[in-house]
């Protein structure tokens, strides 16, 4: 069993392919902020609206020194696909063993209609260019995720321009 994943610790790494196949690690990012957020499943309505708000917020998100990328376990192609037919222009990695989706946190018993199975858990997890995580979204409802996410990471970033304006 994992560490729990908690604010202040260190993000586990994670290798991942991204829909063109090209890996991707927590190292790949370091220096940059980083958003990872994990959905259940490409093509879905609640998951393309969280990847078009994403994709729609790319640029707001880069101006603070953050990258974004989508976790879900469906399959490079299907990342393709998804990335291609809803134009995105966030990074969507796949996790098929389902490995880093349980390093996160983002795996676990959900319960729909009166029964229990294993599957994703909507989440976001935002890290600093240190690799460590500094905020943790569960349960997350997709309807003004975004800017939830945007706003707490201009916070951190606030507080750490205030920290070196001061030294």
């Amino acid at each position: 069993m994992p560490e729990a994943l908690l604010e202040g610790g260190k993000a586990p790494d994670f290798r991942l392919p991204d829909g063109g196949g090209q890996e991707h690690s927590l190292s790949d990012y370091r220096g940059l902020w980083l958003v990872i957020y994990f959905y259940p499943k490409d093509n879905t309505s609640a998951c393309s609206q969280e990847a078009v708000d994403f994709s729609t917020e790319l640029e707001a998100f880069k101006d603070l020194g953050a990258a974004v990328v989508g976790v879900s376990p469906d399959s490079v192609e299907s990342h393709r696909r998804f990335a291609e037919k809803r134009n995105l222009a966030v990074t969507l990695l796949s996790d098929e063993p389902r490995e880093t989706l349980r390093a996160y946190g983002a795996w676990g018993t959900k319960k729909m209609y009166g029964r229990e199975f294993q599957g994703v858990l909507r989440s976001t997890v935002l890290i600093d260019g240190e690799g460590t995580v500094r905020r943790i979204w569960r349960n997350v409802k997709v309807k003004g995720h975004v800017k939830a996410v945007l706003g707490a990471l201009e916070g951190f970033r606030g507080i750490e321009e205030e920290k070196c304006g001061k030294g």
